[in-house]
């Protein structure tokens, strides 16, 4: 196992270094931090001073190279909206939008996997109909609407079922790292983000894992078990939903992974200071420097759960070999 994770990793760095680079190129292209100094009185001059200050004058890879060595010893450069220090900024951010998925996945895996198991197991049933339409509804409605429509009428409607004492628009239970504070507050004011983020999640996540469990039940192993005497819970639970976990352990995974650059939608609708927010500011401001260092922080994650994803397949199923 130590041998597979280790040979994973030495072929995720080539892979890492290739996506950075490309990100690198396409932010620099896109965006010229120096072009506002246009409309000043110096005009040309400024732009040229400026890009020879930043060392935009300079050919693509040669830019890279020096904010590669640069990253790695931990400095990320300077926003251009703010003057903060990128390294500053991406912690904080980064924690308000782990706690989102943490809370966020452990719901929908929980819910996902409950309801795609009894849905296959009770097939063409009142249940299974019911829950094959609730999640149909839930993948083709947007996550705004679901959000704007969950503040309507569970905060700020004629009833304010949570009782927030801050206005909703922002979680004022989000503490920075180190901080102290998980009460009941903190847990009102994440429900209806949690809401919006895993609504979507839910009803995708449980249809697949629907199929999934459909084609297992119908294997001859399967048969074999129920035909020996085996429990039903024992055929449902150890023998099918296990081998019926790799393809939904995948699902998951890359889903999950892609939630790390930040949830644009939910962060901007209940004002979370988030990987998403701090995307969306940077790319209506041009901010170079943090939209590299996001782009980055995304493909880092997505790889990450790549990983732990193949990992997993190894305990669900011994027919694996990692090797």
């Amino acid at each position: 196992m130590l041998t597979y994770v280790g040979r994973r990793v030495l072929y995720a760095i080539p892979v890492v270094l290739v996506a950075s680079f490309l990100l690198f190129w396409l932010v620099r292209t896109a965006y010229d931090p120096c072009v506002k100094l246009r409309n000043t009185r110096e005009g040309a001059t400024a732009v040229r001073r400026c890009q020879e200050n930043l060392g935009l004058d300079q050919p693509i890879p040669v830019q890279y190279g020096k904010w590669l060595g640069n990253a790695l010893q931990g400095d990320l450069g300077t926003s251009s909206r703010t003057n903060e220090q990128v390294a500053d900024m991406l912690p904080p951010a980064m924690w308000n939008t782990v706690q989102l998925i943490f809370f966020g996945s452990v719901l929908s895996i929980t819910l996902a996997l409950f309801l795609g198991v009894f849905s296959a197991v009770r097939q063409y049933s009142v249940s299974d109909y019911t829950f094959t339409a609730l999640a149909f509804i839930g993948i083709a409605m947007p996550p705004f609407f679901f959000g704007l429509l969950a503040q309507q009428f569970l905060a700020v409607g004629p009833k304010d079922w949570f009782h927030l004492n801050q206005p909703i628009f922002y979680i004022v239970g989000l503490h920075g790292p180190g901080q102290s504070g998980f009460n009941l507050d903190y847990l009102r004011h994440l429900v209806l983000p949690v809401l919006t983020l895993t609504v979507q999640s839910i009803a995708s996540w449980s249809r697949f894992q629907r199929t999934s469990m459909l084609d297992v039940m119908s294997s001859d192993y399967i048969r074999t078990a129920r035909a020996k005497g085996v429990p039903r819970r024992s055929v449902i639970w150890r023998h099918g939903a296990r081998n019926a976990l790799i393809p939904f352990v995948t699902v998951v995974a890359l889903d999950t992974g892609a939630l790390f650059g930040g949830l644009i939608i939910t962060e901007t609708i209940f004002s979370i200071p988030g990987m998403g927010r701090l995307f969306y500011d940077s790319l209506n401001t041009g901010d170079a420097n943090v939209l590299v260092a996001w782009m980055i922080i995304s493909a880092f994650f997505i790889i990450l759960f790549n990983l732990i994803a193949d990992l997993l397949y190894g305990l669900l199923d011994p027919r694996v070999r990692l090797t």
